[in-house]
């Protein structure tokens, strides 16, 4: 047994999100969004790399010796995975552990509202999950999978660095890459995913021009892409990946990307009001004619009020859903007001004499 399987199933008991291996610290984990020192003696760099060591095998620790980081991922028999991240720095090495799951969550477990199913009925086109790292992309990206694979009997061909849900066969079957074992890069395996005869294609990061061509590419060639990417609603979603793009080529993608995308979902976690689990926000942008024409005009800038008026379609701006969550007594004011963009939505909230203090500072 690893010395850091008593941590890793210590952090689950907790219910964190992340480990922490740092040197000249104890044991860390990240709960509800900070991150918690455990009651265990001060690492060494020493002690740093033994226990780090444990974990990989040969191969990997000859990738972290020539590449000086590592991805990878490691499994807890019945209580969880974990995709780890090494890395070397000046004081010598450290990991972090993000906490999977053994059991993949549905879409309802999740708190996604019923507008994602339809979504996920496309036959072909580009739905995108975005949000922060450690807000929970990945988890949505699995559950959307397993919606897939327990309602159709399609081939889904995913490729992830490392792979972190373990998806059974259900009514479709799913294949998992995982670069640097399975395959070279993300370019390399999506320029094999096309004969592979897939129904569906899930990238686990869009990380730059080559994959985010061969996506779109693929969406317009009969096939259902669901990726991510890290960023912070939707209009700048559709920005980064035109940017992407040399200018000279960019109207050309325009006019692809307005016929394939048809969905991007945004989510950010925030701590709820009782401390005892972080409540999903989320922006929904659905791919309908409108959205298609401004994309195409490049008037993405006008995005946020073509969604404000789509609300009858489920379409939500991400301001909109935690000023929601602040009035069903999810959250708190302090958490929305670190969390919303337009804090002038938050103005009714305010006690009286934060208000009156508000406008002395203004006078």
């Amino acid at each position: 047994m690893a010395l850091l399987d008593k941590v890793f199933k210590a952090a689950v008991e907790m219910q964190a999100s992340d480990v922490h291996i740092v040197p000249d610290e104890p044991f860390m984990v990240r709960r509800l969004g900070q991150l918690v020192r455990l009651k265990s003696q001060v690492l060494t760099a020493d002690h740093t790399v033994k226990v780090v060591s444990e974990l990989l095998t040969a191969a990997q620790q000859e990738i972290l010796r020539q590449e000086q980081q590592i991805d990878f991922a490691y499994e807890l028999e019945g209580i969880a995975r974990f995709r780890g991240s090494v890395m070397l720095h000046n004081r010598g090495i450290s990991g972090v552990f993000r906490i999977i799951p053994i059991q993949i969550p549905t879409l309802e477990q999740l708190g996604l509202p019923a507008v994602i199913e339809p979504i996920l009925e496309n036959h072909q086109g580009i739905i995108l999950v975005t949000g922060a790292t450690g807000h929970g992309k990945t988890t949505t990206l699995a559950a959307m999978v397993d919606y897939i694979n327990a309602r159709r009997p399609h081939h889904i061909l995913t490729v992830e660095d490392p792979i972190e849900f373990i998806h059974p066969f259900k009514n479709g079957v799913v294949n998992q890459r995982e670069l640097g074992k399975d395959t070279l890069s993300y370019h390399n395996a999506l320029k094999g995913a096309l004969r592979q005869d897939p129904d569906v294609i899930v990238i686990g990061e869009l990380r730059d021009l080559d994959t985010i061509s061969l996506a779109i590419s693929a969406s317009e060639t009969g096939h259902l892409v669901i990726g991510t990417l890290s960023t912070s609603n939707a209009a700048k979603t559709v920005d980064r990946i035109i940017d992407s793009y040399p200018p000279g080529e960019q109207n050309q993608v325009r006019t692809m990307l307005s016929e394939s995308l048809k969905a991007v979902i945004t989510q950010r976690l925030i701590p709820t009001a009782d401390g005892t689990s972080m409540a999903l926000a989320l922006e929904i942008l659905i791919g309908n004619l409108s959205i298609a024409n401004l994309i195409r005009d490049c008037k993405t800038y006008q995005i946020q009020s073509t969604m404000q008026m789509g609300s009858k379609q489920g379409m939500r701006l991400m301001d909109e859903s935690i000023v929601k969550l602040l009035e069903a007594g999810t959250i708190t004011l302090q958490a929305a007001m670190v969390n919303i963009e337009n804090k002038a939505l938050l103005k009714r909230f305010t006690a009286p004499e934060e208000k009156l203090q508000a406008a002395e500072e203004e006078e």
